[in-house]
C-alpha cells in the first residue's frame, strides 16, 4: 500500500516528512485557529482532532503503521496549537500598558516554561495514565478517529466536510465586511424601521463564523447556559449602574467577569474536593494490584526527566530573572505551584475532559496577592508560568493516554512534543505580531472600552484580576462572593441531582421508551436541568464574559450542532453507531474556525501589506 515516494517508517526522512508536514503547514492551521479564538472569543479547541484527520491523508499511505504517524503529529499540533494560544499574554502586555520586551526575550521565557510543563507532563505519566489509567476523554477520540480513518471511505468524508467547513468559515468571514456597509448606507432611517433596521445589522455585526463554528462543536447543553446569563447581566445592568457597580456607559461584563471567575472557582472547588478524593480510591485500589506491564517502547528514563525539569526550571527562573527583572520568589512559587496544579488538573482533564486552567491562574494569582504582590506586571509574568505549563503539560499527558492505545513509542513522542513547543512559540510571536499590526484594536484594553469584534475573554479575565491585585472595592468583593456562593451551591446541586437514583432510573426509562413522545420529554427535561435550571458554572459563566449579540451566535451554533446530531441518530440503522468527534458537526464546526481565522490573517495581511506600501 505505501507509495515508493513515500520514505520507510522509522527513517530519519519519514520523521522529517512528518515533522515539515506538522510543523510548516498543519500545526500552523492549528495554532492560527486557536490564537484567533482566544482574540475573537476567549478560549480555543485544540488541533489535534483536525491533524489527526488531515495527517491521515499522509500517513494513510502506510497502512496500519501510518496510526502512529498520524500520533506523532497530532502530538507535535496539540501542544503548538496550546503555545499559539497563549498570544493572549502578548495581548494582556500591551492592555496593561506595559512596554513589551523584545520578542526573543518573551520567546525563550515561553519555551522554556513550556519545555518545564512537558517534562513535568511526562514524570506525572506513570502515575496518571498507566497507573491510575485514566480516560482521558478527548485522547480516546484521537485514537479512535486514528484508527478509524484507515479506512478511505471515511477519511475522504471526513476531508469533505472539514474542508466544506474551512469554505464556509472563508465566506463567513468574508460578510462581515457587508454590515459596516449597510450601516452607513441605512444610516438616515428612523422610526420603527430604522429601530429594526439597526437591531439586525448590530445582530449580524457580531457575527463571525468561528463563534458559530465554536458553539457547534461544544453542543447546546454548553451553549445556552452563556446566553442565559448574558440575558440576566443585560437585563440587570440598569440596576447595577444605579448601584454605582459599573459606570453608566460600561457592559455588564465589567462587574460580570468577576462574578464568572469565581463561579468557575467556586465549581472547580467542588470538582477538585471530588476529584482528590476518587484519586485517592484509585490510588488505593490500584497500588493493591500488581503494576500492568508497560510495553518496551512505552518506557521512559525518568530519573533523565527529572534532570530535565530541574534545567528546564532553573532555565526559567535565570531568564525571569535577568532579561525580564522579575523577583526571584515569586517566579520559583509559580514553578511550585505548576507541580501541583499540573496533577490536579491532569486528573481533571483524565476524569472530565475539563483542564481548568483559569482556576489555576486565579487561585495562583489571589495567592500571590495574599504574600504581598502588588504590581500587576510581576503577576502576569509569574502566572504566565502556570497558564503555559498548565496547557501544555496536560497535552503532553493527554498524548501519552493516546500513544498507550495505539501503542506508540513514548520517547519519540515526546521528541515531537518539545519540537511543537519549540515551533509552537515562534509561531505564537509572529502571529501576535501580525494581528497586532493589522488590527490595532486587540491592544486596546477592554476592560476599560468596549471593542466589539474582539471579546478576548481570556484576555478579560487575565487583566481583570490582575489590574485589581490587593485594591478590590466593596462590590466587587461581593461579586466575587456572589459568584463563589452561586459556583458551589450549583455545583454541589448538579452532582446530587445528577447522581440521585430514582432520577437518573426516571430519566433512563423516559429515553429507552418506544413511545416517542416519551422520549422527546426526556431528552427536553434533561436539556432543561443542563441549560436553564441547573446550568454547569462553567459554562453558564462564559455570559459573564462576551456580550450578548456575541454569545446569542454560540448558542445558535449550539442548537444547530444539537438538531444536526438529533436528525443523524435518527437516520441511523438499530446498532450503527459513529463517534461524534469525526462527526459533521464537529468536523465542520472545526471548519468554520479555521477559515474565519485564515480569512482574518489574510485580510491583516493585505492591510498591513498595503500600510508598509505607503
Amino acid at each position: 500500500m505505501q507509495h515508493r515516494w513515500l520514505p520507510e517508517v522509522g527513517t530519519w526522512r519519514y520523521y522529517l516528512l512528518l515533522v515539515l508536514v506538522t510543523g510548516l503547514f498543519l500545526g500552523p492551521l492549528g495554532g492560527l485557529a486557536a490564537a484567533y479564538m482566544n482574540f475573537s472569543l476567549g478560549f480555543f479547541v485544540g488541533g489535534q482532532v483536525l491533524v489527526g484527520i488531515l495527517g491521515s491523508v499522509i500517513t494513510f499511505h502506510y497502512g496500519a503503521e501510518g496510526r502512529h504517524g498520524a500520533n506523532y503529529m497530532q502530538t507535535m499540533a496539540g501542544v503548538l496549537s496550546s503555545m499559539c494560544g497563549m498570544a493572549v499574554l502578548i495581548q494582556a502586555m500591551h492592555w496593561l500598558g506595559m512596554t513589551i520586551p523584545p520578542m526573543w526575550q518573551m520567546g525563550v521565557f515561553f519555551a522554556s516554561a513550556g519545555m518545564f510543563g512537558i517534562g513535568l507532563g511526562v514524570l506525572y505519566t506513570p502515575l496518571l495514565v498507566d497507573r491510575l489509567q485514566l480516560t482521558y476523554p478527548s485522547g480516546a477520540a484521537v485514537a479512535t478517529i486514528i484508527r478509524a480513518l484507515t479506512d478511505p471511505r471515511l477519511l475522504k468524508a471526513s476531508i469533505i466536510k472539514l474542508g466544506g467547513g474551512i469554505g464556509g468559515g472563508i465566506v463567513g468571514g468574508a460578510s462581515t465586511l457587508v454590515w459596516p456597509v449597510l450601516a452607513t448606507k441605512t444610516a438616515g432611517l428612523t422610526g420603527i424601521l430604522g429601530g429594526l433596521t439597526s437591531g439586525t445589522l448590530t445582530l449580524f455585526g457580531s457575527f463571525t463564523a468561528s463563534t458559530l463554528g465554536a458553539g457547534m462543536i461544544v453542543s447546546q447543553r454548553i451553549a445556552i447556559p452563556g446566553l442565559v446569563m448574558g440575558v440576566i447581566g443585560w437585563a440587570l445592568t440598569p440596576s447595577l449602574r444605579e448601584w454605582g457597580w459599573i459606570a453608566p456607559e460600561e457592559p455588564f461584563r465589567k462587574i460580570g467577569f468577576l462574578i464568572a471567575l469565581a463561579m468557575i472557582l467556586g465549581a472547580s472547588l467542588v470538582d477538585m474536593s471530588q476529584i482528590a478524593w476518587e484519586a485517592v480510591q484509585r490510588i488505593r485500589g490500584a497500588m493493591k494490584e500488581a503494576p500492568q506491564e508497560v510495553p518496551p517502547n512505552q518506557r521512559v528514563n525518568l530519573k533523565l526527566f527529572v534532570l530535565w525539569v530541574l534545567f528546564w526550571g532553573t532555565v526559567t527562573t535565570v531568564l525571569a530573572s535577568t532579561i525580564l527583572h522579575q523577583p526571584v520568589g515569586f517566579i520559583l512559587l509559580a514553578l511550585g505551584l505548576v507541580l501541583l496544579f499540573l496533577i490536579v488538573n491532569g486528573i481533571s482533564t483524565g476524569i472530565s475532559d475539563s483542564n481548568p486552567i483559569s482556576s489555576a491562574f486565579v487561585l495562583s494569582v489571589l495567592l500571590m496577592s495574599l504574600l504581598g504582590l502588588r504590581d500587576p506586571l510581576v503577576g502576569l509574568f509569574a502566572a504566565s508560568i502556570l497558564l503555559i505549563c498548565c496547557s501544555v503539560g496536560v497535552d503532553m499527558q493527554q498524548a501519552l493516554a493516546t500513544g498507550r492505545r495505539l501503542g506508540t513509542n513514548r520517547t519519540v513522542q515526546f521528541h515531537f512534543q518539545w519540537g511543537g513547543v519549540l515551533i509552537g512559540t515562534v509561531v505564537s510571536l509572529l502571529l501576535a505580531n501580525i494581528f497586532f499590526q493589522a488590527y490595532p484594536d486587540l491592544t486596546i484594553n477592554a476592560v476599560h472600552t468596549e471593542v466589539p469584534k474582539w471579546q478576548s475573554a481570556m484576555t478579560y479575565k487575565i487583566v481583570g484580576i490582575l489590574e485589581d491585585i490587593g485594591n478590590l472595592k466593596s462590590h466587587q468583593v461581593w461579586a466575587l462572593l456572589i459568584g463563589l456562593f452561586y459556583g458551589v451551591g450549583i455545583q454541589v446541586l448538579r452532582k446530587l441531582w445528577k447522581g440521585n437514583h430514582a432520577y437518573k432510573t426516571y430519566l433512563e426509562g423516559l429515553l429507552k421508551s418506544k413511545d416517542p413522545m416519551k422520549r422527546r420529554l426526556g431528552l427536553s427535561l434533561d436539556l432543561g436541568i443542563d441549560a436553564f435550571i441547573l446550568s454547569s458554572p462553567y459554562a453558564f459563566s462564559f455570559g459573564g464574559f462576551v456580550d450578548v449579540p456575541t454569545v446569542l451566535w454560540f448558542a445558535v451554533g449550539g442548537v444547530l450542532c444539537s438538531s444536526i446530531n438529533f436528525a443523524a441518530q435518527r437516520s441511523l440503522k438499530e446498532g450503527e453507531e459513529m463517534p461524534e468527534e469525526i462527526g459533521t458537526t464537529f468536523l465542520v464546526g472545526g471548519g468554520l474556525i479555521a477559515g474565519d481565522a485564515l480569512f482574518a490573517l489574510f485580510t491583516g495581511l493585505y492591510g498591513l501589506l498595503g500600510l508598509l506600501a505607503k
